[in-house]
């Protein structure tokens, strides 16, 4: 590749690797808030999740290859913490709200994805990568159905058990 790249490919690229570390790191975390559900319900959203990640992983692979550029090499510190937030959670809150509390660290994670898959669709639109825009939209879509599934069961079955049990 002889010619300059634009700052804002670079910045595209980086947001591309943070991307890929958060669903990297999202992938190893997922099994154990599954594990730690007592709603089937929440348990069955979180493993349907790790499902579309993984599948979210292979597409933020596509655009590296396509865009001549390894997806690896950068730590996603956001992600790290907010998936920290979530294991203090899991080990310092009661049985009874546990679920809830879970699902609160969930949300703050696809809230944060949801931003950052929006900033670099937004970026690959404007770079004319319009595969990547694709690619990106159809995990935006994921992130958001995956958003709005954790607060119907937050609202419906999980908070509702919470207020019950206390």
């Amino acid at each position: 590749m002889a010619e300059e790249r634009h700052p804002l490919h670079d910045l595209f690229e980086d947001q591309i690797k943070d991307l890929y570390s958060a669903e990297n790191q999202i992938i190893k975390a997922l099994p154990k808030m599954a594990k730690n559900a007592t709603s089937p319900q929440l348990r069955a959203a979180f493993e349907k999740h790790l499902e579309e990640t993984r599948t979210q992983v292979t597409r933020l692979e596509q655009i590296a290859d396509e865009l001549q550029f390894t997806p690896k090499g950068k730590k996603c510190k956001g992600c790290e913490g907010l998936i920290e937030e979530g294991k203090e959670v899991m080990d310092e809150i009661e049985e009874d709200t546990l679920d809830a509390g879970m699902i609160g660290a969930a949300q703050r994670i696809e809230h944060y994805e949801i931003a950052a898959y929006g900033t670099a669709r937004a970026h690959a639109q404007l770079l004319g990568y319009t595969k990547a825009a694709r690619l990106l939209q159809q995990t935006l879509d994921e992130e958001g159905r995956a958003d709005k599934k954790l607060s119907q069961l937050a609202e419906s079955i999980v908070n509702v058990e919470a207020l019950q049990e206390a």
